[in-house]
């Protein structure tokens, strides 16, 4: 009797359910040819479509999904416990394409494709087309070599095009930036707390791996007692120079917000991953965050905070400069160096530069874009270009594309800042909107100036951090007068939780 009941229900789903079962007998039926004919590999992908199918449904679906997706896949995409199968900048590619195909296709949303076009657009734009003009360099004598171009460019050019497309279409409240600024702060603890795991706990398998191996010479130092602590990033001078520009950003965050709570939040966590950046032992890093924070003050537009901010910023600018205080610790020791003129490694570094400025003499167009080691022979004088450690952003630009592409590439950024720091100044008028613009000019900054003593602008996630951060300053005015009304909104909640508590307060002293 059960057996025929049960054989019933399942004929009754089946009835109405036809075209769903017949899909899933079928999936079924190709799974297990598939597994007798090619194997595991064959049957796993199979096997795992309707994830893949599902996925793609749900991120139609809730699009905001995808974003969010974006901007952790981003962060984490060099982790080194994290193993990819495919090259990192594929995936940060295929979810901006993804994004950017869904407003397209997507009807149901009203996209605000215009607000793309800006200052930060003209320069990116100005920037592409060079490296267009790039396809052409022969340097080398080797022939035009398009696809070595297209794999160098995809980075250098193309992905700050996607970056401002996707934020200027997908930031468009309050509450999404506000969401956006607290993402990008829990991922910094995260890399801050796995620096302290890593300090407190040691080094997984494969960390252990890049240290011994590739990370040997840079990033085990004084005989093996001082390691330089990379977190989940690719190595120390970028999470350095990142955690630098983060923690500003979010000190100029809590001194302009006017919510308590965020205040707190921001000022803590800068304070968590300046802790951090100490831990990587990038000298850079104090230069980018000094750098940085003169243009906050700049940008500021209020005495009562920018005199505070410097005289603070310059008595801690004194301690480590100027005394010796905290030099029991090997990385404040290794921090202050970056102040030695006689320091060993800025030496190399220089050596390095003058032997590159031999060769670019005959090369204003730089050896091209995408031209590594590999695509370059023995016999080619080009070759030591290929292979000398550039050091830096800015050099590998130049070593590419030359004088003329390096100076292009400053400009561009130049224009990109000088763009956003007029809207910082003219077009907001909102203190804690202009305390978010300033922030993120500064981290610019910050970044650019890391680029030119480290190579790590391009390296991931400071492009989509930083070329994001200047794309929601172009944003701002569009979100000002919504904002104005959130911050409200929330300032009187603020109010009244505060007064709810006092009034408890006074109700138990009765």
């Amino acid at each position: 009797m059960v057996k025929k009941v049960y054989s019933n229900r399942i004929s009754e789903y089946a009835h109405e359910n036809g075209g769903r079962v017949i899909i899933l007998f079928l999936l079924f039926l190709l799974e297990i040819y598939e597994f007798l004919h090619s194997g595991l590999s064959t049957f796993a992908a199979v096997c795992i479509s309707p994830i893949i199918i599902l996925a793609g449904y749900s991120i139609f679906k809730w699009r905001m999904a995808a974003f969010w997706g974006l901007i952790v896949a981003n962060y984490l995409v060099s982790f080194k416990n994290i193993h990819i199968p495919v090259p990192i900048s594929i995936i940060d590619e295929a979810i901006e394409i993804l994004l950017i195909a869904m407003a397209l296709i997507d009807a149901r949303v009203n996209v605000h494709f215009e607000r793309i076009l800006n200052i930060m657009l003209l320069a990116i734009s100005i920037w592409f087309g060079f490296c267009i003009v790039e396809i052409f360099n022969d340097t080398c004598g080797l022939g035009i070599n398009i696809s070595a171009w297209f794999t160098g460019a995809r980075l250098m050019a193309l992905h700050l095009l996607w970056i401002l497309i996707v934020f200027s279409i997908y930031i468009t409240t309050p509450q999404i930036l506000i969401r956006y600024l607290k993402l990008w702060a829990f991922l910094s603890l995260f890399s801050a707390f796995w620096t302290w795991k890593m300090i407190t706990f040691g080094l997984t398998s494969a960390e252990m791996s890049f240290l011994y191996g590739a990370g040997m010479n840079t990033h085990l130092l004084q005989a093996g007692t001082l390691i330089r602590y990379w977190s989940t990033f690719s190595d120390a001078a970028n999470y350095g120079c990142n955690a630098a520009c983060a923690a500003l950003a979010f000190i100029i965050f809590g001194i302009t917000s006017k919510i308590r709570k965020d205040k707190i939040f921001f000022l803590l966590t800068s304070i968590v991953v300046i802790w951090g950046m100490f831990q990587s032992g990038t000298r850079t890093a104090i230069l980018c965050m000094a750098g940085g924070f003169v243009v906050f003050l700049v940008l500021s537009k209020s005495i009562r905070i920018m005199v505070p901010s410097a005289i603070l910023g310059a008595v801690l600018l004194a301690l480590l400069v100027f005394t010796n205080i905290g030099n029991s610790n090997q990385q404040i020791r290794r921090m202050r160096s970056a102040f030695d003129k006689k320091d060993a490694s800025a030496n190399v570094r220089d050596v390095n530069k003058a032997a590159i400025a031999k060769y670019m003499k005959d090369a204003p167009w730089g050896i091209g874009i995408g031209m590594y080691s590999d695509n370059i022979p023995t016999w080619n004088k080009f070759k030591l270009l290929s292979e000398i450690p550039p050091d830096s952003e800015y050099v590998f630009i130049w070593i590419r594309t030359g004088i003329i592409g390096v100076s292009i590439f400053a400009l561009c950024m130049i224009i990109i800042l000088s763009g956003a720091s007029y809207v910082v100044l003219y077009k907001l008028k909102n203190q804690s909107l202009i305390g978010i613009g300033a922030g993120m000019c500064a981290a610019f900054t910050a970044i650019q100036l890391g680029g030119y003593a480290n190579q790590v602008i391009y390296q991931y996630p400071n492009g989509v951090t930083f070329f994001g951060g200047m794309a929601i300053v172009y944003l701002l005015p569009y979100l000002e007068p919504e904002w104005i009304k959130y911050e409200q909104q929330r300032l009187e909640e603020q109010e009244k939780k505060k007064r709810l508590k006092l009034e408890k307060k006074l109700a138990k002293r009765v």
